[in-house]
């Protein structure tokens, strides 16, 4: 570190609270939604949450990915907390849409919000299944039953 406290050589860093990677949300979370996450918060500069700017094109070039892949990562993000949608964009205008980290504070005219942490909320799917996703109730018979005709 340099005399003055500022890093010299390192640049900018993302810090990630352990709470939030030791959570059910985000080790839920796919390899791709993870890419988008962190691009996302590239793009964070302390003052600019609520206005993080990265379409699906853009996103899908630069990690590789492809297009529905990066939707689906948006919409997962969203889904368990991580990134809200401020505004919505205008493909015609060339706008991306506006997005929020919720681990992140908000800067409003009176003030800094705190961040929403929104990922706290997530549940997921239960260890046996719920009401909602009735694949986990199917039980497959561990063994073969006799039959009482005779035959084996």
């Amino acid at each position: 570190m340099a005399r003055n406290g500022k890093r010299s050589k390192e640049g900018q860093y993302a810090p990630l609270p352990y709470a939030m990677l030791k959570s059910k949300a985000w080790r839920s979370l796919s390899g791709a939604a993870i890419k988008v996450w962190l691009e996302l918060h590239t793009r964070y500069n302390g003052g600019n949450n609520g206005k993080l700017h990265l379409s699906m094109n853009e996103a899908a070039q630069i990690l590789s990915l492809g297009k529905a892949t990066v939707q689906r990562a948006f919409v997962e993000l969203q889904a368990k907390g991580f990134i809200a949608l401020e505004a919505e964009g205008n493909w015609y205008s060339r706008r991306a849409h506006d997005w929020r980290l919720t681990v992140k504070p908000m800067q409003r005219p009176k003030g800094k919000e705190v961040p929403t942490h929104d990922w706290r909320n997530w549940r997921g799917k239960t260890k046996h299944g719920s009401k909602a996703d009735p694949s986990g109730s199917a039980v497959v018979p561990f063994q073969n039953q006799r039959r009482d005709n005779g035959s084996t």
